[in-house]
């Protein structure tokens, strides 16, 4: 049985797909988890550009680049010919989007995500302008097993771990992940609590805004923390936190953790475990 996309924002992209969309063999994958879901779906042969977010896996980087999601260059995305450009919500700007949907060329919107159910509707809709529906099925039912296995994992947590999201350190000015952003729901998912939610996106913090905090974990980004995370964790507000004190710093892949692609799971049981070493 092949399983559609749910959702209101889903099935408005499905309505809006261009007709003979899904045979299309010159695409430009615009957006890190789209370009990840095409090849997931063994679909990667069909790409012929992608855009600067898109470096998983190894494969993608070899393809020519057509800019940040974004900021595309419409020259750069008309020079390789496309038949299809599939995108991330909120690629642009408007005016390329605008000077492309003028060269008649079909354009997908695969609606964002930033939780289990919303990830696995993102391949099912990659899958249907792609014309793989069954591959897409099947990806996204072992994403929904993976993520309830995490989801019951994390019922057992006693006390979850206060988890501080750090984008940045640089020149200790500390900017923090608040509520509503891709870092929050993946400190939730892998059954953490995070340590800042007195605002939404992203801010800078105080020096008695992180005391306050007091953060259990510290998480960020590779290549985010500086001198092997001790430009980081010997912050002094910092290193008077029980993350700080415990040397409690958890780095990885920004495209992994926040891409909300097909390895969601994965990146969330990795995190998972990184918060609990010893077990949930």
């Amino acid at each position: 049985m092949t399983i559609r996309p749910t959702g209101l924002a889903a099935a408005f992209a499905l309505l809006c797909l261009p007709l003979g969309a899904a045979a299309a063999e010159r695409i430009v994958a615009v957006g890190g988890s789209v370009t990840e879901t095409v090849f997931a779906l063994g679909a990667g042969d069909r790409l012929v550009a992608r855009d600067t977010t898109s470096t998983w896996p190894p494969d993608a980087e070899a393809l020519p680049d057509v800019g940040y999601v974004r900021r595309l260059s419409p020259e750069g995305v008309l020079s390789v010919a496309p038949d299809l450009i599939l995108a991330e919500e909120g690629a642009g700007p408007p005016e390329t989007v605008e000077l492309l949907a003028a060269a008649e060329i079909p354009f997908v919107t695969i609606p964002d995500a930033s939780d289990a159910e919303g990830v696995a509707r993102k391949v099912e809709a990659v899958g249907a302008a792609l014309g793989l529906d069954d591959r897409a099925a099947a990806l996204a039912a072992s994403i929904r097993a993976d993520m309830r296995a995490i989801r019951e994992r994390s019922e057992d947590i006693g006390e979850p771990a206060r988890v501080l999201f750090l984008l940045s350190a640089e020149g200790g000015r500390l900017m923090a992940s608040g509520s509503g952003t891709a870092a929050d729901s993946m400190i939730r998912l892998a059954g953490g609590e995070n340590a800042v939610t007195g605002f939404e996106g992203y801010k800078p913090l105080t020096d008695e805004a992180v005391l306050a905090a007091a953060p259990d974990v510290v998480l960020m980004m590779e290549g985010r923390a500086g001198h092997g995370g001790a430009g980081v964790l010997s912050h002094p507000a910092l290193a008077a936190t029980p993350a700080g004190r415990d040397g409690r710093l958890v780095e990885m892949d920004g495209l992994y953790l926040l891409g909300f692609g097909p390895r969601t799971a994965e990146a969330v049981a990795d995190l998972h475990a990184a918060l609990y070493p010893n077990g949930s």
